[in-house]
């Protein structure tokens, strides 16, 4: 007794894995490195703004502010850098015109006002890039970004609020 002839498949096989990330919705290269670039030269904007603002804080919260978003964003140049050299891209040296934007108002209140507004930008920028990251190690670390600027706009609107007055 011989075994029957298998029938034809079900389906034909998936190759979705293998299909363009433009097809499949997600950001082109090209897309994504003109991404990065524009991150990159506004998180160097935003190192030369937390130096400043740290020269010029008027009380200690809002030093140790400004300190984070130096560093921070300093952080942030480099994790850029670092993707867009696995794109074998050359990273910007530019920096953002954000920069200037900040330092062109007076008072170390305007100025860290428009700050908050830089962070809510980049902010904004990855959420609405994020959905469309096909990269896992990509993804992950503009997940991370984008988290670590949530928490410093909530550390930079708590530094802003004058202390409660003691309690006798």
């Amino acid at each position: 007794m011989s075994e029957p002839e298998p029938g034809p498949l079900a389906s034909p096989v998936c190759y979705a894995a293998e299909a363009d990330d433009v097809y499949m919705g997600y950001l082109g290269r090209d897309e994504v490195v003109a991404m990065l670039q524009e991150l990159l030269q506004a998180e160097r904007a935003g190192v030369r703004v937390g130096a400043r603002l740290s020269q010029t804080a008027p009380a200690p919260p809002l030093l140790a502010f400004a300190r984070t978003i130096r560093d921070d964003e300093a952080h942030w140049c480099k994790v850029l850098s670092g993707a867009l050299k696995r794109l074998g891209v050359k990273p910007s040296t530019k920096v953002g015109a954000f920069y200037g934007k900040v330092m062109a108002l007076e008072g170390f209140e305007a100025r860290l006002a428009l700050l908050d507004k830089g962070q809510s930008w980049v902010a904004r920028r990855l959420e609405e890039a994020l959905p469309k990251i096909r990269d896992d190690q990509l993804h992950a670390e503009l997940k991370a970004m984008l988290e670590a600027h949530v928490a410093n706009i909530d550390l930079g609107r708590k530094a802003m609020q004058p202390a409660a007055p003691a309690r006798r």
